[in-house]
């Protein structure tokens, strides 16, 4: 004879949390669960009072018990954890590693900065359509919008409004076409609020990103700095001195000289340039004809200034045209790679996804966990 009760606690294995991702049996949300003769009550705690995710969890639960065989009715009795259940919980999130450890120079994750020298290139377009496409390839894929002065991560991905969820100290990230990710833009009342920040709070505010807000394992994580060389590239050079850099320019020459320098930053602080991307390039007109309204050659120029010295030379993995879809898809909170995947910025963007996702996650230098016998 089956036995109901652990048939459909079986079937709940297949519910997932919307915000942790993870099955709700894995996270300690499924209590009792009791069957009577084709009845089925099963006890859920929620991880705090008022969770989003409520509603969804709720009608997955009663879906996944419907579905065993022999179950015809389900009552499901929702409380809310304890504050004792909540904090094993993040310790068993956090496996046992400090907040500080989320992305320390043994971690797995492969970090990448994308800078720019001066605003106005499309860095934040860019960063976001390069994190959608990272995760559309099946990655697990972060991204903080570390822009705290010029925020617009949110507005681009079409989550303009939406909050973290919070349990315990741990804060969870919204998630945007499969990419977690955190703004400060999502802490303030109104999206036209002005952040006027000095030094300290505007490393302790990506310090908070880095170590409070709950990522899980990430294959990448991209931070969306701001531009130019100030504070906050600083800060995440002091941070995570093991990240990649991808530096952001256009054609235009004069824009070359300013982007050098975010490069030569980066790499003060320990980082290492992966490689140069030209925006705005090219537009190619309904004749087929291109309009090179920003000139040409910047983004080679960048590339060849920064590998000068350098034992490995620097490249330049890509040249996204201009494109009215990449704009458009920004504005309306539709990333162009998913909207509009034909056009030929989101083509550029694809490849360039491409080949950050080829070089994997490197293991030199860093330790694996293992002692000799």
């Amino acid at each position: 004879m089956i036995d109901v009760a652990a048939a459909v606690r079986r079937a709940l294995d297949r519910v997932i949390d919307p915000e942790i991702r993870k099955p709700i049996t894995e996270l300690d949300m499924v209590g009792d669960v009791r069957a009577d003769a084709g009845s089925v009550t099963v006890d859920l705690r929620l991880t705090i009072v008022g969770c989003p995710a409520a509603t969804s969890i709720e009608r997955d639960v009663r879906e996944a018990a419907l579905s065993v065989d022999g179950v015809e009715q389900v009552r499901v009795d929702v409380s809310v954890m304890t504050r004792e259940q909540r904090e094993a919980l993040t310790e068993r999130l956090r496996g046992g590693r400090s907040r500080a450890q989320q992305f320390g120079p043994d971690s797995l994750t492969r970090v990448i900065a994308v800078t720019s020298g001066k605003g106005g290139v499309g860095k934040s377009t860019l960063t976001a359509n390069l994190a959608v496409a990272l995760a559309e390839r099946g990655l697990a894929v972060g991204l903080v919008d570390a822009d705290v002065f010029g925020f617009s991560i949110p507005a681009i991905l079409g989550i303009a409004g939406e909050k973290p969820t919070q349990v315990g100290d741990m804060i969870l990230p919204p998630v945007a076409h499969g990419v977690k990710t955190i703004s400060i833009g999502m802490f303030v009342d109104d999206a036209s609020t002005a952040v006027a920040w000095r030094g300290p709070m505007l490393h302790r505010t990506i310090q908070q990103f880095l170590t409070d807000v709950f990522f899980g394992d990430l294959d990448v994580l991209l931070l969306d700095l701001p531009p130019g060389t100030g504070d906050v590239a600083i800060s995440v050079g002091q941070l995570l001195p093991q990240a990649e850099v991808l530096v952001v320019t256009t054609p235009q020459q004069a824009a070359a000289e300013v982007a050098e320098r975010s490069g030569v930053v980066a790499r003060q602080t320990g980082q290492r340039v992966v490689g140069v991307v030209e925006n705005m390039a090219g537009l190619t007109l309904p004749d087929g004809s291109v309009m090179e309204l920003f000139g040409t050659g910047g983004g080679t120029e960048v590339a060849r200034r920064l590998s000068a010295g350098q034992q490995e030379p620097v490249e330049l993995l890509a040249s996204v045209p201009l494109s009215t879809g990449l704009r458009s898809g920004g504005d309306a909170g539709a990333p162009v790679v998913l909207g509009a995947p034909e056009d030929p910025a989101a083509r550029a963007i694809a490849a360039l996804a491409d080949r950050l996702a080829a070089r994997g996650r490197g293991l030199a230098g860093r330790s694996l966990g293992l002692s000799p016998r």
